[in-house]
């Protein structure tokens, strides 16, 4: 299978200049899609006062605003919003965006968000029970005609429509590394997103994720491996490991790859040779020229035609 990059947008503008984030966008995005498929948006409120934006706003700019990019969210914390509202928001999005849409999803750990916002805080476990039902409706609504009923432990819908209905379907990337959340990866989804500090330990999650599809008799090949890091790029190894550092980031600590073009190069094949098939990454100076070119002429080159071994 051919490798796929997405990347990872800012949640918001500088709090001084409302308007950078989209000019920014607006300068930067049309250089880099020849090499990159998709945007995502993560999903959480703001905990101080920089302006954080919405995500489920933003990724429906997104779709009709950068028609070459397919959209997704990095990742949606389930507890926002009704889950038979979501999948219909989904379904119209898919529709309006000609299938560009992808639904990333999670069991929402931003504790903070969901209390200081007025929602609930369930514990862990509730939480990924919740993330079922969720999954469920959206499977009921996206495939089954007519008036859709639904009953789980946690949400009930009782002849509720959804239509038109996605087309084509809206592959679900279920994200996180706890092994009930991997378990309903398996279980529902169409691809896997984890964010791990080193290719080891993305291994020794995927060994979990093996264990459960073979319980539930599902071939892994059939679920799509992603990674989610930070991405700090340089000329030289000192400039980004200055630059990491200035930021706060620790490889082997944090999910980052940090380095020159030949350094990360390495590193992405690595994740491709454990089976990591699409990349999502946060870059660091995205908008600088100077990264523009050292991504777009020195690693691209290098990696996007990497296959891992079911391609």
């Amino acid at each position: 299978m051919t490798i796929d990059f997405g990347l990872g947008l800012p949640v918001g503008p500088p709090k001084d200049n409302y308007n950078k984030w989209l000019s920014d966008l607006e300068t930067t995005l049309p250089l880099l899609h020849d090499d990159f498929r998709s945007l995502w948006i993560f999903d959480g409120f703001s905990t101080n006062e920089n302006p954080f934006y919405e995500a489920w706003t933003v990724m429906s700019f997104l779709a009709a605003h950068f028609p070459a990019y397919d959209i997704g969210s990095l990742v949606l914390a389930y507890g926002f919003r009704n889950p038979a509202l979501l999948a219909l928001m989904a379904s119209t999005l898919q529709t309006l965006s000609q299938g560009r849409f992808i639904m990333g999803i999670g069991a929402g750990h931003v504790g903070d968000n969901y209390l200081t916002f007025g929602y609930e805080n369930p514990s862990a476990g509730i939480r990924v029970e919740q993330l079922e039902d969720t999954l469920n409706i959206f499977k009921k609504f996206w495939t089954e005609s007519g008036a859709v009923s639904y009953e789980g432990k946690h949400y009930k819908i009782t002849d509720a429509w959804c239509e038109p209905k996605p087309d084509p379907m809206i592959p679900i990337m279920v994200g996180g590394s706890g092994k009930k959340t991997m378990r309903l990866a398996a279980k529902y989804a169409d691809m896997w997103n984890a964010f791990p500090p080193s290719v080891e330990a993305f291994n020794e999650s995927l060994n979990i994720l093996k264990q459960h599809c073979d319980d539930l008799g599902r071939d892994l090949s059939t679920l799509r491996l992603s990674s989610l890091s930070q991405l700090v790029i340089a000329k030289t190894q000192a400039d980004a490991e200055k630059e990491a550092s200035e930021i706060g980031l620790e490889v082997g600590v944090h999910n980052v790859l940090m380095g020159t073009p030949d350094k990360i190069a390495g590193e992405i094949a690595n994740f491709v040779e454990v089976g990591v098939d699409y990349f999502m990454f946060y870059v660091h100076g995205l908008h600088d020229p100077e990264v523009i070119g050292l991504i777009t002429e020195e690693l691209m080159p290098k990696v996007k035609n990497l296959k891992t071994s079911n391609g």
